[in-house]
């Protein structure tokens, strides 16, 4: 009995629906590459687009021209080996300053089929099953290519080797790195690999080398500052008073995601604003009501005759609007 059968099951089955949604029929995949296949990416459901990336005009175009105009134009040089994607593209630089989102984007402007690669997609308890998992990604993107594979936090997979590795894991980095390096692929697969990380120091340098074309995805400027912050406000009811080229000359060392968090919070302390006003005024509503209800029950109480010879004649006076005529003959 194999304890991993409902989820290979249910693996395949979403493979299946997956292929069928990119339009990749008749294709045979393995037991291994249903798996791998799981995790692929319908570029029609990417929601993120170049229209939603700000500050980073210079990375983009460099990525349009290197990246996707290969995949794009492959038919202006069919036979050509060196009108090719690059092997590899790798994107690092601080969190929260869009690589992931230039990855989705890079994906659906491309076209290619996009598998979205975790480090515990590979590992398996049994011993010989990550490498054969290792083994299906590649196999599994030659035959739906154009693809790309993409590692987010590329750093946490393929870190630098050294002697204190498990023999499992040397071995998948091993077995990683020379099908990446196209001993079982033709010079004109269009398969590249890209990773984006915010410690590029820790990656093997062996990955590097296979990563040719590198773009530092850096913390934005005053100037790209106020393009996020734009971007981000765009159909939002701002107040005249707003003034976006002060706010992003105020908020040096902040990244896309920080800028977000900024217009998030300033959203939710306008609500909150209101709604502890809206519950201040229910509260004094609430509390004018049970004055006027007071004020009636001993308007009530002193019209039936029912006042107390103990009370101060000034707390009458002051409890209900009456004069002091009406006070005393009501009284009598």
């Amino acid at each position: 009995m194999d304890p991993t059968s409902k989820q290979k099951n249910q693996a395949k089955r979403r493979a299946e629906e997956l292929m069928r949604r990119i339009g990749v029929e008749g294709v045979k995949l393995t037991e291994y590459e249903m798996n791998i296949a799981s995790h692929l990416v319908d570029p029609q459901t990417i929601k993120v687009s170049w229209r939603d990336i700000a500050g980073l005009d210079e990375i983009i175009n460099e990525l349009q021209d290197t990246v996707i105009l290969p995949f794009q134009k492959r038919h202006l040089l069919p036979d050509s080996k060196l009108f090719q994607p690059p092997k590899g593209v790798l994107l690092f630089g601080p969190p929260g300053c869009g690589k992931t989102m230039i990855a989705k984007a890079t994906a659906k402007a491309s076209g290619c089929k996009f598998i979205n690669l975790q480090a515990s997609t590979l590992t398996d308890m049994w011993y010989g099953e990550s490498q054969k998992l290792t083994a299906a990604v590649f196999s599994l993107a030659v035959k739906i290519q154009p693809c790309i594979i993409f590692i987010d936090e590329i750093e946490s997979f393929l870190r630098n080797r050294s002697s204190l590795d498990h023999e499992a894991t040397a071995m998948m980095k091993a077995q990683f790195m020379s099908l990446w390096d196209g001993l079982d692929t033709s010079p004109t697969t269009q398969v590249m690999v890209m990773g984006a990380t915010n410690r590029p120091q820790d990656l093997d340098p062996a990955i590097l080398r296979r990563m040719p074309a590198t773009f530092h995805v850096g913390l934005p400027n005053t100037r790209q500052r106020q393009d996020i912050l734009q971007l981000i406000l765009a159909g939002e009811n701002l107040s005249n008073a707003i003034n976006l080229e002060e706010i992003a000359e105020k908020t040096e060392g902040y990244s896309g995601s920080d800028l977000r968090e900024l217009c998030r919070d300033a959203a939710m302390y306008r609500v909150r604003d209101y709604v502890r006003k809206e519950h201040m005024r229910q509260i004094a509503q609430q509390l004018q009501d049970y004055q006027e209800e007071e004020r009636d029950s001993w308007l009530h109480f002193i019209l039936d005759g029912n006042v107390p010879v103990t009370l101060p004649m000034t707390v009458l006076v002051c409890t209900n609007p009456f004069t002091t005529e009406r006070f005393e003959n009501s009284h009598q």
